[in-house]
């Protein structure tokens, strides 16, 4: 298990290493002079704009300037400075990410919460009028974009109402708002995808063998059959989760939090390059991370894969010896 695991975090670094390089190769092309941004508002000489695109290095080839910010990266686990105001990318991010982490911890907890127990239910209670409801409802709610469910928690809990706070950070109640509209997009299809994986055991042969043994439904249901859907139920946990990260950088927006959305948008409006790559890097580094941990689940939920990690490792150690 130690060895797969171990595996997995070596895959990452050929990742990492792609998404920097289309990265850093899209920024290099994006129009504007870093050094002429990095100087600021105001008239500059020529000398003084060639002066500043040397102490910044970016007189050198592209190949070299490449070659030093996947080393930095790899081996520093550096993103580089800001061109606008010089502060380290990896300092800011490491302030900015816990605000965005909370909310997309909130928003799956949420979705797992009230969407598991709705996608059982509507399985079990398959083309009724309590499975068309909840479609529907369903439905309705993946086709509306979070920003827009944003404003209008903003316009009716926090401006009309007055029971939460509109923007900022402080206690729990401010991320209120932010986590659900979040996860309402994320909660729909979670509650679709996990009646499709419930019904799909509800009608195989498990689930008639175990009724036929007496047991009550409950037990059939949360006893044999969740369990054998839980793999697919997982994989849509690790994806929604990754989804509601890179989300939840367009709520913070919305709501003036502090996180990675308002950093990475103030880049693009300031033309600063590094934060961009940095930022979006470390987004896509995050994304890996939790389809790992979601792999690591699956050993824990299904015996018969954590079964498999185990003869690979031992015949791998054969072959070793």
């Amino acid at each position: 298990m130690i060895r797969y695991v171990v595996k997995r975090l070596v895959i990452l670094i050929p990742t990492l290493l792609v998404v920097a390089i289309i990265m850093f190769t899209l920024m290099d092309f994006v129009p504007g002079d870093p050094a002429v941004i990095a100087l600021g508002s105001g008239n500059h000489t020529q000398e003084e704009i060639e002066l500043k695109r040397e102490s910044m290095g970016l007189n050198k080839p592209y190949i070299t300037r490449l070659g030093e910010y996947l080393g930095n990266l790899i081996f520093h686990f550096d993103f580089g400075t800001s061109i606008v105001d010089g502060t380290q990318i990896k300092t800011a991010i490491s302030d900015r990410f816990p605000n965005t982490l909370k909310i997309a911890l909130g928003s799956i907890l949420v979705t797992i919460i009230v969407g598991l127990p709705l996608g059982v239910r509507t399985a079990v209670r398959a083309n009724t009028w309590e499975d068309k409801i909840s479609l529907f409802i369903t439905l309705l709610l993946d086709c509306m974009p979070s920003f827009w469910v944003g404003l209008l928690l903003v316009l009716l809990f926090a401006l009309k109402l007055g029971w939460l706070p509109s923007s900022g950070v402080g206690g729990l109640k401010y991320f209120v708002l932010p986590v659900i509209a979040n996860s309402l997009g994320g909660l729909a299809g979670f509650t679709r995808q996990t009646r499709a994986s419930m019904l799909e055991v509800i009608r195989s042969d498990l689930v008639t063998t175990a009724r036929s043994k007496g047991l009550s439904e409950r037990e059939v249901i949360y006893g044999h059959a969740l369990p054998n859907a839980l793999i697919p139920i997982i994989t849509i946990v690790g994806m929604r989760f990754g989804q509601m990260l890179g989300g939840a950088t367009i709520i913070e927006v919305i709501f003036s939090i502090p996180g990675l959305g308002p950093y990475l948008v103030n880049g693009i409006g300031s033309q600063d390059y590094t934060v961009v790559t940095g930022g979006i890097i470390f987004i896509a580094f995050s994304f890996a991370i939790i389809m790992l941990l979601t792999d690591l689940v699956y050993a824990f939920v299904d015996p018969r894969i954590k079964a498999q990690y185990v003869a690979r490792n031992r015949k791998g150690g054969r072959k070793d010896e």
